[in-house]
């Protein structure tokens, strides 16, 4: 079957990029979340938390 991951597994507490993931996430539930500027509503769950992750900053990848 794979690894199923909640949104709440990509977050960490106490910074204000968690605060946006948990806003975007809380938009995509209540059925408010539009694909970019278009007025269409995301309806899949992946596609929600990579628009969450990418509005945090949390998408790229960390240098090390």
């Amino acid at each position: 079957m794979g690894n199923k991951q909640s949104w709440e597994s990509y977050i960490k507490t106490g910074s204000k990029g968690n605060a946006k993931v948990g806003k975007v996430m809380g938009e995509f539930k209540k059925g408010k979340l539009h694909i970019g500027k278009s007025k269409k509503i995301v309806k899949n769950k992946k596609q929600a938390i990579a628009i969450a992750l990418s509005e945090a900053g949390k998408s790229k990848k960390k240098k090390s």
